[in-house]
């Protein structure tokens, strides 16, 4: 939880002897309970456009889907702040080279336009593993006819996202992120290929986030491993962005092989012990990092001896929370319209309309970021301040600050509108020659 605190002086201070009441003075100094700094962003990835791999381009509402409005609210009503899209490349641009598929971008600009307007950031992710129409299709994760920097020129690469840039660069709540897990292919020719690609955005004149992942899947635990060639802790140090706003996209799952196909968790700190080494390469080389994928099963969390996914992903987020010098955030995986029940890791409520939060999101709340709300003062005896979807927020008051005084002043306001903007709040002290009074308010999670 957070505070922000106000100060009501007395007359004499503020020289206003001659009126009826106390100035109210609000200033925007604020200090953090327990012990942590925030993470910037905290969010789920929206799986459906990527749906149907397969089958290319595919058919709409058949192989593949959006994801919904009441997925986008929900989340964001929860407290999350950010959401990664996966899509195929193959839709977007039909024919490489050539303009942007114009149906297929009205329906990506239709949920972008939604969720940027409800002040979430949105993750752009062609969900392609380096490779374009992949054959055959059924290997779209290790095909090489269809792969970058083989079959498929680093400057079809380059002609997508620039594209895809000068139609985004207006907005700031869309961030790039150039490829999902670049797998089976020299690190060297993904490095090329990623490199072509940020100069194209920058050259369509795009200042927005840049998320560069690595190859073999982009694992933060094998980032310095050399089993697929150079590693990418010695070749991704060679990103060239000439806007210098980009981060490291890496992935951690906690089963035994790091694939998130199973519901076995090695043990409660492998996922912490997973992204220590990859942490340490920021800090060392002056980078930032977004954990783009991570999961435990639902089924794990909630007690006893064998059911650690909550202590798993309490020891993980809390080392990125620790580490938020060199951590921008995370999205986790996932959700979306077409996963269903069997899906191991689904964080969707079974109902939108009477949502109930799946066990998972008990745990993760507690790491989205807090806002910080500035106390502004509008009058004599008002101040004003923004409340933000996904927490709750209790003005408090004290006489004279000592330990314990704090009392709740009013009743509690859970926040709603705009992420980022909130609705405005005003709260009335009352007025008169008494004693001065301190104010501040309590920032929680929503229950």
């Amino acid at each position: 939880m957070r505070y922000v605190a106000g100060i009501r002086h007395n007359l004499m201070t503020m020289n206003l002897k001659n009126l009826p009441f106390l100035w109210l003075w609000v200033f925007s100094l604020a200090w953090v309970l327990s012990a942590r700094a925030d993470i910037q962003y905290a969010g789920v990835n929206l799986s459906g456009a990527e749906f149907g791999q397969a089958n290319l381009p595919g058919v709409y509402n058949s192989d593949y889907t959006y994801p919904t409005v009441n997925e986008v609210n929900y989340f964001q009503g929860r407290g999350m702040n950010i959401i990664r899209l996966p899509f195929r490349w193959e839709r977007l641009q039909r024919t490489n080279n050539l303009a942007l598929d114009a149906t297929e971008l009205g329906r990506l600009n239709t949920f972008v336009a939604y969720a940027t307007g409800k002040g979430m950031s949105v993750i752009l992710d062609p969900h392609n593993f380096a490779r374009y129409y992949p054959n055959p299709r059924s290997d779209f994760q290790g095909a090489t006819t269809g792969l970058l920097g083989t079959t498929v020129p680093y400057a079809d690469f380059a002609n997508f996202w620039g594209q895809v840039a000068s139609i985004y660069k207006t907005n700031n709540l869309v961030i790039f992120n150039l490829m999902n897990e670049p797998a089976n292919m020299l690190t060297e020719n993904w490095l090329a290929a990623a490199n072509a690609a940020i100069a194209a955005i920058r050259s369509a004149g795009a200042t927005n986030l840049i998320l560069v992942p690595g190859n073999a899947y982009t694992g933060a635990w094998t980032w310095l491993d050399n089993w697929y060639g150079t590693p990418n802790g010695t070749v991704m140090s060679n990103i060239v962005d000439p806007g210098n706003n980009f981060a490291y996209d890496a992935h951690q799952y906690l089963d035994s092989d790091g694939s998130g196909t199973t519901t076995n968790i090695v043990n409660a700190g492998i996922g912490m012990q997973r992204l220590v080494n990859f942490t340490a390469w920021l800090r060392l080389n002056h980078r930032k990092g977004f954990l783009g994928e991570f999961a435990v099963d639902n089924s794990m969390i909630g007690g006893g001896s064998s059911q650690i996914g909550d202590e798993a992903l309490t020891n993980m987020l809390a080392h990125m929370q620790t580490n938020s010098d060199v951590w921008l955030g995370w999205t986790w995986w996932g959700g979306g319209p077409w996963w269903g029940a069997s899906s191991y890791f689904h964080i969707d409520p079974a109902s939108f309309s009477t949502p109930v939060d799946k066990p998972v999101m008990t745990v993760i709340k507690n790491f989205f970021p807090v806002p910080v709300p500035l106390l502004v003062s509008t009058n004599s005896n008002q101040f004003q301040f923004n409340a933000q979807p996904g927490f709750v927020y209790q003005p408090q008051t004290s006489p004279d600050l000592t330990g314990g005084s704090w009392t709740s002043y009013g009743t509690a306001v859970t926040g709603s509108g705009i992420t980022g903007i909130g609705q405005r709040v005003t709260i009335t002290m009352p007025v008169g020659s008494g004693n001065q009074g301190y104010y501040r308010v309590r920032v929680t999670h929503v229950p």
